[in-house]
């Protein structure tokens, strides 16, 4: 069964409340919020491709470049830097063997992407 955008932004916040969650802990669960943020952020592409009309993109490049070209052609936040941070941070959790990325603040990562999926929302409501 194919996913809609309307299901893949659903799905989005159902990640978003993960990464809420995540962020607000003490210590912050930095393998959730990498996992789910990142996550979150990939089912907002696949949600503004699909609604786009484009093809839905698949693995995590694709869906970088697709998020690269919905920056530039529907003004939405650019989310490259934040993408790498999240899957770097990820593996970090995940594996141990990437170190993680420096400087990062687990309320702001959470609001950065609070942001895109807003953003997502209001084109998926154009």
């Amino acid at each position: 069964m194919a996913q809609t955008a309307d299901e893949s932004y659903e799905l989005a916040r159902a990640h978003l409340e993960r990464v809420q969650v995540s962020s607000w802990g003490d210590p912050v669960d930095w393998a959730d919020l990498s996992m789910y943020g990142f996550y979150c952020l990939e089912a907002c592409v696949v949600a503004a491709a699909l609604h786009l009309g484009q093809e839905r993109p698949s693995g995590h490049r694709e869906k970088v470049e697709t998020a690269d070209s919905l920056a530039a052609e529907q003004n939405l936040p650019d989310i490259w830097d934040l993408l790498r941070d999240l899957n770097d941070m990820r593996k970090h959790e995940a594996y141990g063997d990437v170190d993680p990325p420096e400087g990062l603040d687990a309320e702001e990562v959470a609001g950065a992407i609070e942001e895109y999926v807003d953003s997502v929302g209001a084109l998926l409501q154009s």
